[in-house]
């Protein structure tokens, strides 16, 4: 199996996604076609001949807007890995580039899958239950959207819950700002009317707790507020462990607490790393494609390389389309 990788999108491209890329390729996980400036990727390898490098000669700047990058920058690093995509050169494509810029050139360059409106980023989060994962779209894609919209993602969730984390009755909700059906917006009524009727495991409105406690396996929101979600979970996680070293640094009793409970520690920490899961799936376009985060280390690049590599081998994207043909009725 061959995935593309955008070799200069990302806060530390091209080292840390070379050093990936390459780590990838000595595990066996893929084959690796690097995508960018040749001389650049040379020199960020170890060892040149252990991946393909496809030259692009431009990059899309992590605060370039998407329609300026659309306009401007067809022959970046970025739409050259998809290009390679749409070709059937490669089987999956993984960037930690700009994410705006990521939607924009899949949709315009693999196009959409039948009945899908709008693409969703999706996340994943770790839950109470035991090895509990749990899915959060949309996660910044969309930041304006119709209720047709939050009942794709619903279903495209449901999708990805049964056919890459193989969950067989996903339970879906909708995030709002409170269970009763008297609470939310306009857009998130007009919503839960719609996914009500899809046919799913749906369980009404969900609160942003149920992100994390295990209650919810699928959860659904507009781009906007799933953003914010993200970013404020990432800000907590940090935050946490921060104040731990802080404190476990300020006397005798708490380093000997901490290497008493070390192991429980670096679980913790082990859940909350994004690095662990790799990157967040881009869902609704024709072909597989994985977005990091834009601070993605090597290990991060590899895991979702083989994230990548694992929704090719289970056929998420035919999962999608059926759930489409099945359960979307406009």
């Amino acid at each position: 199996m061959r995935i593309a990788v955008d070799g200069l999108g990302g806060d530390f491209a091209p080292q840390a996604i070379a050093k990936g890329a390459e780590q990838a390729a000595k595990e066996k996980i893929a084959d690796i076609v690097l995508v960018g400036d040749e001389a650049r990727l040379k020199s960020a390898l170890q060892d040149p001949s252990g991946v393909e490098i496809v030259h692009a000669p431009e990059y899309v700047e992590m605060t370039e807007s998407p329609s300026s990058a659309l306009r401007k920058k067809k022959r970046s690093s970025l739409n050259k890995a998809f290009e390679l995509l749409r070709a059937r050169d490669v089987q999956g494509v993984v960037t930690a580039g700009n994410s705006g810029a990521a939607m924009a050139f899949a949709i315009f360059t693999l196009g959409r899958i039948g009945l899908v409106e709008r693409p969703a980023i999706a996340t994943l989060h770790p839950n109470l239950k035991e090895n509990g994962i749990s899915l959060l779209l949309d996660a910044g894609g969309n930041v304006d959207c119709k209720p047709t919209h939050l009942a794709q993602f619903a279903i495209m969730g449901d999708a990805f819950a049964r056919c890459a984390l193989g969950i067989k009755a996903p339970r879906v909700g909708l995030l709002s700002n409170a269970e009763e059906e008297t609470k939310g917006n306009e857009l998130t009524r007009e919503a839960h009317a719609m996914i009500k009727g899809l046919g799913l495991n749906y369980l009404g409105y969900v609160e942003g707790t149920d992100v994390y406690n295990g209650h919810t396996d699928v959860v659904v929101c507009d781009g906007f507020v799933g953003n914010i979600a993200l970013k404020v979970s990432e800000g907590v996680a940090e935050s946490v462990m921060r104040f731990l070293k802080e404190n476990i640094e300020k006397g005798l009793k708490k380093k000997i607490g901490f290497l008493l409970m070390k192991e429980i520690f670096q679980e913790i920490a082990k859940k909350t790393d994004y690095s662990e899961y790799g990157g967040a799936p881009l869902l609704g376009v024709d072909g597989v494609c994985v977005i990091c985060h834009g601070r993605s280390n090597e290990r991060a690049i590899k895991n979702a390389i083989n994230m990548a590599k694992n929704f090719v081998e289970k056929n998420l994207n035919e999962s999608i389309k059926d759930a489409m043909i099945d359960h979307f009725r406009g």
